[in-house]
């Protein structure tokens, strides 16, 4: 290996000289080279975004993944398949966990059983809680965590070598700066000193090869500042236009943010969608079970609901196959008697799963009663010559 010690050494000894330049300033001994105040300003908002994103990204990677252990165990999966270029496989979440304990347990305890059957239902019912936190996780990971992680380890490391950079232009500029001054002061107080040739011992004599000595150092030093300060400048140019770049990254963080926020509604929203099948599926049990003369009836099977691309907004809802659900009740069959009568707007769009339920749409006004004995969660809705049961959770009762 090539060693060049007088490159070494050169190294050492501008480290140390800016290293002496810089305890100095600290101290209040030297002067400073203030930054052009544009470009303080951009320095501070790059170090705010720096520091709010790191937050921003280390708070929702908790937020995703709650246990601390999940947590890193995840991230060091994750970075092991990075280096190797492999596709991180999709990890199987809680409730998908535990809608397979349950469906297990159906089969040991007895699917034709009401306990048994009741495992099912619910535990379809976690399965599909969990693949759309699975794709939520998904999802979020790809669309907001990895920006924000790029910016960091990509963007912001650039910033910070020509920060750096620009920093050590800038003490390399205040060193040339005093020492111009430092020739400047010697050559004034050497042209000052009384010149009597035949009063003064000759050795205090100035001497024109001494005067020219000086001279040629205060030239050199105006030289290497001019050096100095035409390269501060060209780095001060290139750190601007960097930092400059940091409005848009602000907007591909909107972007994502806006991607994430989507994401999270998209999730909460099939997280509605499936609780309110599982309640009605699990009501319908209760009911069946109850009766009389079904004393050994068991829990209808769960009907999965298809969230091919998700909802647009969070009350948006998605049609679920019904084809295979039995009607508990035909409207057109029966006719209940009315007991108070009210207008009520509807708040997100719903898709009846039987004859027996009405769809809605979102904003509509529709008329609703109740009927004797009816579940509390239910009305009967009526638009127009149609009539069916709707949920009381989309709803919004006017006076």
């Amino acid at each position: 290996m090539d060693f060049n010690v007088k490159k070494l050494a050169s190294d050492a000894g501008v480290f140390f000289t800016r290293a002496v330049q810089f305890t100095e300033e600290k101290l209040g001994q030297a002067e400073k080279t203030e930054l052009d105040p544009h470009l303080e300003n951009l320095i501070t908002r790059a170090d705010g975004t720096k520091n709010w994103t790191e937050k921003i990204l280390r708070q929702t990677e908790v937020l995703l993944q709650p246990n601390p252990i999940d947590h890193t165990g995840a991230r060091i999966e994750e970075f092991i398949y990075d280096k190797l270029d492999k596709k991180l496989p999709s990890r199987t979440t809680n409730a998908e966990l535990l809608g397979q304990y349950m469906l297990e347990a159906a089969n040991e305890f007895g699917p034709g059983t009401p306990y048994g059957s009741t495992l099912i239902t619910v535990g379809e019912y976690q399965k599909q809680l969990g693949g759309a936190e699975r794709e939520f996780l998904h999802t979020s990971a790809v669309n907001f965590l990895s920006p924000l992680r790029n910016f960091l380890e990509g963007d912001w490391r650039t910033i910070s070598k020509e920060r750096r950079l620009l920093e050590n232009r800038r003490l390399d500029l205040d060193i040339c700066k005093a020492r111009l001054k430092k020739a400047k002061q010697a050559e004034a107080k050497a042209a000052a000193a009384p010149d009597f040739q035949e009063t003064r011992p000759r050795n205090y004599v100035l001497s024109a090869s001494a005067s020219a000595l000086l001279s040629e150092e205060v030239d050199k030093a105006e030289h290497e500042l001019r050096v100095a300060q035409t390269e501060f400048d060209r780095q001060a140019e290139v750190t601007r236009l960097l930092l400059e770049g940091i409005s848009s990254t602000h907007l591909n963080h909107l972007r994502c943010l806006q991607d994430f926020a989507e994401a999270q509604a998209t999730y909460y929203a099939q997280c509605h969608h499936y609780m309110q099948d599982l309640q009605r599926e699990l009501n319908r049990c209760a009911n069946a079970v109850g009766a009389p003369q079904s004393s050994a009836a068991v829990c209808p099977n769960p009907v999965s609901s298809t969230f091919l691309s998700g909802p647009t907004s969070p009350g948006a809802t998605v049609s679920s196959s019904s084809g295979q659900r039995p009607s508990t009740l035909t409207m057109e069959q029966t006719q209940l008697p009315v007991t108070g009568t009210r207008k009520a707007k509807v708040l997100y769009d719903y898709d009846a799963h039987d004859s027996s339920e009405l769809s809605l749409l979102a904003d509509e006004l529709i008329t609703v009663h109740t009927v004797p004995g009816m579940d509390p969660d239910w009305l009967i809705g009526e638009r127009g010559n149609e009539k069916g049961k709707v949920p009381v959770t989309y709803l919004e009762l006017l006076s």
